[in-house]
């Protein structure tokens, strides 16, 4: 299932190997470490480790701090990013990439675990807030999607949303619509990015707006959003966010399985590097990461 598509932003590696796994799509340029005098607790190893990514805002910033990271500590890193979920844990049941920081459980990627889960370690969960939702400003009087449909005037007959095969887009069509009669306003389907540009100029206009969203999403960093209540859980229950590998790893590469174990970031933490990228770097991920590590404590995250 893919979940969704979203803001786009390159991540530098700091070697390229090629890898001919169908239905993928690969960024991979030469770049610096990054974070110049960052302490990042690692200790020193070597080898080649190939972290794969979905172009997903957490996967995305998430993939280049620790880059960013091993590099720093003497492995070669490379990253691959891949158009739909199901290639990449593919390739990583079959060995030919190493790591998968973004699996969302138990039931955006419950499907591919089932598939594949007895060929890959699970190392970790590294946030515990992952939820999909409906939101609207927090000045907006509207505070549940039982309320949408009595005040489908105020928002112009229209839920902002994302692209049309996203899976939080599946989820709102046939499942919230539906259950809670929301028949006077209509999904309206273009780009993450698109509906982000909107967000923010009715933000700056103080004008109504209800747009879909997932969180965790650098959006709560930037502008006071509130979740729509959802008392059926049409959009599912808060999942978990899971770093995943491919068997083997652990004992391959014991000090960084180890160190993947124990990753953890909030929701305000992964937030704040999120609008630190997207925002304020402008989607320059690379800088804004850097960035980022330079203002914060990267061994806190993986005490």
């Amino acid at each position: 299932m893919q979940r969704r598509s979203i803001m786009k932003g390159a991540i530098t590696t700091g070697a390229v190997t090629s890898l001919a796994l169908a239905g993928c799509s690969v960024e991979e340029e030469p770049g610096e470490t990054g974070a110049e005098g960052v302490d990042f607790g690692l200790p020193e190893g070597e080898g080649e480790i190939v972290i794969g990514y979905i172009n997903w805002d957490e996967a995305v910033v998430a993939t280049e701090m620790w880059r960013q990271a091993l590099e720093a500590s003497g492995y070669t890193v490379t990253t691959q990013e891949f158009t739909e979920v199901g290639p990449l844990f593919e390739g990583l049941s079959s060995g030919d990439l190493d790591v998968f920081l973004d699996g969302w459980l138990p039931i955006t990627h419950q499907s591919y675990m089932d598939t594949y889960g007895d060929q890959l370690e699970q190392l970790g969960t590294w946030n515990e807030g992952a939820v999909l939702t409906v939101a609207v400003p927090a000045y907006v009087d509207v505070n549940s999607l039982t309320e949408l449909n009595a005040n489908a005037d105020l928002f112009g007959g229209r839920i902002v949303g994302i692209e049309a095969s996203a899976g939080l887009t599946e989820a709102v069509q046939n499942s919230a619509i539906p259950t809670y009669g929301i028949t006077d306003l209509e999904l309206e389907t273009s780009s993450t990015t698109a509906m982000l540009t909107e967000l923010d100029s009715a933000i700056a206009a103080e004008e109504p707006i209800v747009v879909t969203l997932w969180q965790p999403h650098w959006a709560y960093a930037k502008y006071e959003l509130k979740n729509l209540e959802d008392p059926e859980l049409t959009l599912g229950e808060a999942e978990t966010i899971n770093t995943l590998a491919r068997l083997g790893f652990s004992e391959e590469f014991a000090d960084v399985a180890g160190a993947l174990a124990t990753f953890a970031m909030s929701d305000e933490q992964l937030a704040d590097l999120e609008n630190t990228v997207f925002a304020e770097h402008e989607g320059d991920v690379q800088a804004g990461v850097s960035a980022w590590l330079e203002a914060n404590d990267f061994k806190s995250l993986i005490a």
